[in-house]
């Protein structure tokens, strides 16, 4: 018993340590003090203000290896200000290299009424050669009764500390594929994310794209302006692409240059697909999804490898419907939101669904794709590719039935890999059917083919059912041949 006390003790000692006494006064008892209030995420990146997270304790240092602009909250800690207070900072390089760097405000902080955080940012103008760091410190608050730091000897948190580490800066496309409507000036809009920012001037110098194209198109991008994190670009149609008995595709791709490495999707496809005439309320997509359920299930079985056998071999995904604009051809009203005003209707594409995680940067296993491979990152900054937010394409019977049809997988090139320096791109396309086999139970079976050179050797294929419902009947064998994992 007396050790659980001295260890209890030990606990408490430790925690008041970190914290101010003053912490734990309330109301008019508090002794105002101002401190940097940098945090830091499991992530290991910055939560910034004005997000807030209880749980995380203030920084002192930070390891920084992007160029976008990295930003440090001041907070000060007192009740509401009857008159406005101002800190005076400083920020000095350890090389003496102040060029790099900028920083905004220049070397003061306000607060005032309830503003009671400011916060100061260091913007970087160009790349950092050696290791370096910028220290930033209060010197000096306007109001002699505002202690500078925390009211302890031991975290003051009244000097910031950005170490420069090596730099990292890579791109990626945030949506691989885009469906045009082939008429001449068509435009549409596609970013280039940068995680961890760019430098304009780098990015101008060289060519970041290699292009495969099917149809004549320009490609423009707005200014970058302030924004470090994406790059916009316009692409417009020079030329009509409107025979509905073809299908036009273009691909650009992201290729890695000497400051900035592509990952995750490296490709966007711009496809105008072959037109089959449909009648929305067929609305075949809705019987595989349920909008109201954010972790909705659709159930399936694939002819794969197990152990030196082929079995079938069930797998489960997240599905979603496609969310697209009233003016698509395929949209049909999903939620008015209760609303008369039409802006805020939510419309889907009566004929898609996708595989997508309900929120977060994990990923789901769509088409079993995880059992393919024997050592894939489950990350979707890594493999995006598990996530297929556009996945099936369903053409019902007569283009009105309600009960049946056939299901296109729509070809696309996908990411896979096991590291941010392995990864591949992998080409995916299938057809089959889709039929309702009981009362409200609908079963898909189509041939999925995947196709990589370096893993596969070129195309490889197998069989597939999915249902909307995990109660289903067991397919029966095949006498067919199956694939077998490899190692990315």
């Amino acid at each position: 018993m007396n050790l659980i006390k001295t260890f209890a003790i030990v606990i408490t000692a430790s925690l008041l340590a970190s914290c101010s006494k003053d912490d734990y006064k309330l109301g008019s008892e508090i002794d105002p003090f101002i401190r940097f209030n940098f945090l830091v995420k499991a992530d290991n990146t910055p939560l910034e203000y004005p997000t807030v997270n209880g749980s995380l304790v203030p920084q002192s240092t930070y390891t920084n290896s992007s160029v976008k602009t990295l930003k440090i909250p001041v907070a000060l800690t007192a009740q509401s200000l009857k008159n406005a207070v101002t800190a005076n900072f400083s920020a000095v390089s350890s090389t003496g290299d102040n060029e790099s760097f900028t920083v905004n405000p220049v070397n003061q902080l306000t607060f005032q009424g309830t503003k009671l955080t400011d916060t100061i940012a260091v913007s970087f103008d160009k790349r950092w050669s050696a290791k370096q760091s910028i220290t930033l410190k209060l010197e000096t608050v306007s109001d002699p009764e505002i202690h500078i730091g925390n009211r302890n000897t031991e975290y003051l948190n009244d000097t910031f500390k950005i170490e420069l580490g090596t730099i990292s800066t890579n791109y990626t496309f945030p949506v691989n594929q885009y469906v045009v409507q082939g008429e001449v000036g068509e435009t549409i809009d596609f970013k280039v994310n940068f995680p961890n920012g760019f430098f304009p001037e780098e990015i101008e110098k060289v060519s970041i794209f290699k292009f495969q194209n099917g149809f004549e198109y320009s490609l423009t991008h707005d200014d970058y302006g302030d924004n470090r994190s994406s790059i916009t670009y316009h692409l417009t149609l020079l030329e009509d692409i409107q025979n509905d008995d073809a299908r036009y595709e273009s691909k650009i791709t992201l290729v890695n240059t000497t400051n900035y490495n592509a990952t995750g999707n490296l490709t966007l496809t711009v496809v105008k697909p072959i037109k089959s005439p449909r009648d929305i309320q067929a609305n075949p997509a809705s019987k595989f999804t349920d909008p109201t359920n954010a972790f909705y299930l659709t159930y399936g079985e694939h002819w794969f490898n197990n152990n030196g056998n082929c079995t079938w071999q069930t797998f489960n995904a997240l599905t979603f419907p496609v969310v697209v604009t009233k003016d698509n051809e395929n949209a049909i009203l999903y939620s008015d939101k209760g609303t008369a005003n039409p802006n805020d209707d939510v419309y889907h594409d009566a004929f898609k669904i996708g595989f997508n995680v309900a929120t977060g940067t994990n990923t789901v296993n769509s088409f079993g794709l995880k059992r393919w491979f024997s050592n894939e990152s489950n990350s979707a900054a890594i493999s995006p590719g598990f996530n297929i937010t556009s996945a099936l394409e369903f053409f019902p019977a007569n283009g009105t039935s309600k009960t049946e049809g056939t299901v296109l997988v729509i070809p696309q090139d996908i990411t896979i890999g096991s590291s941010a320096t392995n990864t591949h791109v992998i080409a995916i396309s299938g057809d089959g059917t889709y039929k309702e086999i009981s009362n409200g139970l609908y079963e898909i079976s189509f041939e999925l083919k995947l196709t990589n050179e370096k893993l596969f050797g070129g195309t490889v294929s197998t069989q597939y059912r999915m249902y909307n419902n995990r109660t289903y009947p067991k397919p029966a064998a095949l006498s067919i041949p199956c694939p077998k994992e490899v190692t990315l």
